[in-house]
């Protein structure tokens, strides 16, 4: 049977950027103001990614964030997508969030990825030579992390307090088919980077259907994808507000990142032939327009995939264009067929 849009939850990944002319700590308010705001839109999760030294993110304290706005608000979702295991301890981050789900008890999500979130330089700063191997453990990291926070850890010499048997659902994050396998075998739900990376998204989620195997955390398979959306009440005003996220992938691109940047009204001067194909591929789960214009994309999009949840990433430089973005998702969602 098909799905339509206003049968699937809907959520939010912040990447907490900092716009030009900004602090992280303009950042922060303006991520309360709009976790918020989606809460009352009817929004499930909120999500924020741990990435390091990157002067347009400010999440890189991820658990940090994720208290502040979790004290912020009421019924939402906060979480992570997400935690880069391999930089931390699995004991740690099992602390980390069960201190946040003591604080904030059925709220709290942990999603988890394998990459570092960074440079390879950083890496180096953030595990030193322990970097690769961590990355190479993270499978078994997982593993660990679910023993610290299972009731059974409790003749352990070494527990998570809090933490243990506290109700934390895990995700696997990923950008790739490695991603997919290892959340089909341990029964996981499966959040994939379709927003930055979706070259290999459709042959992942296929390999996770196809190879899950229940567990007593899921019976089923979950697919999350994450998407980029800048909704506005025209298609015009949509597409010039999206040049601030065509620019900002261009900076990953030529290496060369700067603060989100305001819109201008044509990107011809700005990108090359390569650069705009580099974007193009890059950004093919992308919707942007007027809500009737998203609104027939998306549900293209989920025909496609049967995806059981979509979250909406959007990286717009004015903060009330990105609350009416978010507000015309929600409206998308909500509407009958």
């Amino acid at each position: 049977m098909k799905k339509q849009l206003n049968s699937i939850p809907y959520s939010v990944l912040d990447l907490a950027t900092v716009i030009e002319g900004k602090t992280p700590a303009d950042t922060f308010k303006t991520s309360l103001d709009l976790a918020r705001h989606v809460e009352e839109w009817g929004y499930t999760r909120y999500w924020l990614a741990e990435h390091h030294n990157m002067a347009s993110v400010a999440s890189s304290a991820t658990a940090v964030v994720i208290g502040y706005i979790a004290g912020g608000t009421t019924k939402l979702r906060v979480g992570s997508g997400g935690i880069m295991l391999p930089n931390h301890s699995p004991l740690i981050i099992a602390e980390q969030f069960g201190t946040l789900a003591s604080l904030y008890p059925d709220r709290i999500d942990l999603g988890l990825g394998r990459a570092p979130g960074t440079d390879q330089l950083t890496a180096m700063a953030i595990r030193g030579e322990q970097r690769m191997i961590a990355a190479q453990n993270f499978p078994q990291d997982v593993l660990k992390l679910q023993a610290y926070l299972s009731l059974d850890n409790q003749r352990s010499s070494v527990r998570a307090i809090p933490g243990e048997g506290l109700d934390i659902p895990i995700w696997i994050l990923g950008s790739s088919t490695d991603s997919a396998r290892l959340a089909a075998a341990l029964g996981l739900p499966y959040a994939f980077a379709s927003h930055f990376a979706p070259a290999q998204f459709l042959t992942a989620i296929n390999i996770y259907r196809q190879n899950f195997k229940p567990s007593e955390h899921l019976a089923a398979p979950y697919v999350l994808a994450c998407v980029n959306v800048v909704a506005a009440d025209t298609d015009a005003e949509a597409q010039k507000t999206a040049t601030s996220l065509y620019r900002l992938f261009k900076g990953i691109i030529t290496g060369k990142r700067e603060l989100l940047q305001a819109p201008v009204n044509s990107m011809a001067e700005i990108l090359n032939e390569y650069e705009e194909e580099q974007v193009n591929q890059m950004l093919s789960c992308t919707f942007v327009g007027s809500k009737e214009t998203v609104a027939q994309d998306l549900q293209e999009f989920l025909d496609q995939t049967q995806v059981d949840e979509i979250m909406a990433t959007s990286h717009i430089f004015d903060h009330q264009a990105r609350l009416r973005s978010y507000e015309l998702l929600a409206d998308i969602f909500k509407q009958e067929n």
